[in-house]
């Protein structure tokens, strides 16, 4: 049993804070993925952990037992790097064996051991071989190999495969994602690519300018954006966001998009949801491009727009709609809609569309 509790973390790096009131429980197997753009203090958290990195408040418990202030060689943590860190002068079996031999094994147990993790990794064939001839997806897979065969009590990952290209990325992914589900340990991962977080983690922790936004599975923040900050960084294409105005009329409620001349029609118990919010004018409508629904002909319900820009992506298209001051994203099939100017129809699916506070950016928590 593995756990990690991360418990009022407070980082400063002179007068800028890093890290503000972190507060988040790991348990044991778990696959955790921070998250966030570059600098939110996701790779400190990770190194804090490590114990390559101070804290200057709050505490760091790995089962329970506070550890910041032990060394990070006392704290049975194995860390993998973006950049590879292999010896060069070593051949693929000394590399891994390195730490085992630091603690004085006897040469069959750390045969044992090396050729086991080697098998898992499938990296067998390999071993005799120095650095200078791997690719770069099999030098990652040493370095993970390296980090495995001490078999620590958790496994941290800063962007280990960020420096790879996009094929070896998949392919490493799902790499990562087989290790993890076999050798059932606790390992937290460090990315600020969301599809690789929504890939691999069974809870995303996701962070902006070293505030905690959001923990939940990789289907709770698509579906249940806490905020506007988690609405635009988790999806791809992201959620469209427009100001908007709710309103009622004869067949329920209206939702205006800024500078429309008509509303899309919503189910009347939007407005009873929103609670009098719409009123102020400070909602934003958000909704992701799948729930934005698009025929060639005109419908109950559908509202005539122009397509702008078509970006086709194999199966399916994404093509901006320009609605009143606003460009909505919608996904469409293959070549449904055959070139920027075309006129087209298009509703918002109630089901898939969320409110925000304009002020503050949080979620309303309006559901239909």
């Amino acid at each position: 049993m593995t756990q990690i509790e991360l418990r009022g973390l407070q980082k400063f790096f002179g007068a800028v804070q890093v890290i503000k009131d972190l507060n988040l429980k790991i348990e044991d197997n778990e696959f955790i993925v921070l998250l966030g753009q570059s600098g939110c203090g996701k790779t400190t958290t990770l190194r804090a952990i490590a114990g390559l990195e101070t804290i200057d408040e709050g505490d760091i418990l790995i089962d329970g037992q506070p550890v910041q202030h032990l060394k990070c060689s006392d704290r049975d943590i194995a860390m993998v790097f973006q950049s590879f860190s292999l010896y060069p002068h070593m051949t693929v079996y000394e590399n891994i064996a390195f730490p085992l031999k630091a603690t004085r094994m006897s040469k069959s147990e750390v045969d044992k051991e090396v050729r086991e993790i080697a098998r898992i990794l499938r990296i067998s064939d390999l071993l005799n071989r120095k650095p200078s001839a791997l690719s770069g997806g099999d030098m990652q897979r040493v370095a993970i190999g390296r980090a495995l065969v001490r078999r620590p009590k958790a496994m941290l990952m800063d962007e280990p495969i960020g420096a790879l290209d996009a094929k070896l990325r998949e392919e490493m992914r799902a790499e990562i994602k087989r290790l993890h589900v076999k050798q059932g340990s606790t390992t937290i991962y460090v990315t600020h690519d969301q599809i690789e977080a929504m890939a691999l983690a069974d809870r995303i922790v996701i962070m902006h300018e070293g505030v905690l936004q959001q923990v939940g599975s990789p289907d709770e923040v698509y579906k249940y954006p806490a905020n506007l900050f988690v609405a635009q960084f988790v999806g791809s294409p992201v959620m469209n966001v427009a100001s908007a105005a709710v309103s009622e009329d004869r067949a329920g409620a209206s939702v205006t998009v800024s500078g429309a001349p008509q509303g899309f029609a919503f189910p009347r118990e939007l407005l009873s949801k929103l609670n009098g919010k719409a009123a102020s004018g400070g909602v934003s409508l958000g909704i992701r491009p799948e729930g934005v629904l698009v025929r060639q002909d005109a419908a109950d319900g559908y509202l005539p727009v122009e397509a702008h820009i078509i970006e086709p992506l194999g199966s399916y298209d994404i093509v901006d709609l320009k609605v009143g001051d606003e460009m909505l994203r919608a996904r469409t099939r293959a070549g449904y809609v055959a070139k920027a100017g075309d006129r087209v129809f298009a509703r918002i699916d109630p089901s898939h569309a969320h409110f925000f506070d304009t002020a503050s950016g949080q979620s309303l928590g309006v559901r239909l």
